[in-house]
């Protein structure tokens, strides 16, 4: 049976950036990929996730008190009205500071917007909060899209 699309899926590009323990600088970072995205009507060709890969925690009980603190912001915020988003988005602006943060970014440009395309991959890396997060650029073809592209789609 043939699919209802007339259109080939579209190939994505990858761009990775590390910002370590700047959380600062990756929410800049991530701010600044959600104004581009409003302003430039890029819903569907730019998407980003933020990772935060903990660090191995020194003691056992290194990990309680984030749970405390998160259990306390949701408390925080269920009592002034607010609803489970901003609870989220709180608790996303609290992490623990052991954590490294990175962004994974997927451009996806159809065939004819090429020129859109390499504009996009040329000025994302060269902004400030981006251009000292190591970028590095994944494309279809190489050896480690595969890889790439599995944990952008695992990530939430």
């Amino acid at each position: 049976m043939r699919g209802g699309r007339h259109t080939e899926p579209m190939a994505h590009i990858y761009m990775l950036f590390a910002f370590g323990k700047e959380e600062e600088k990756a929410q800049q970072a991530r701010h600044k990929l959600e104004t581009w995205k409003q302003a430039f009507r890029l819903d569907k060709k730019l998407l980003y996730k933020v990772e935060r890969i903990a660090a191995a925690p020194e003691q056992g009980e290194d990990e309680k008190p984030a749970k405390a603190e998160n259990a306390k912001a949701e408390k925080a915020a269920k009592g002034k009205g607010k609803g489970k988003a901003a609870v989220k988005e709180q608790v996303e602006e609290a992490p623990a500071a052991n954590e490294d943060v990175r962004i994974l970014v997927r451009l996806g440009f159809s065939g004819h917007e090429k020129l859109s395309e390499q504009r996009w991959l040329e000025r994302i890396p060269a902004e400030e909060p981006f251009r000292d997060a190591s970028p590095e650029v994944v494309k279809p073809g190489e050896a480690q899209f595969e890889a790439t592209e599995k944990q952008f789609e695992d990530l939430d």
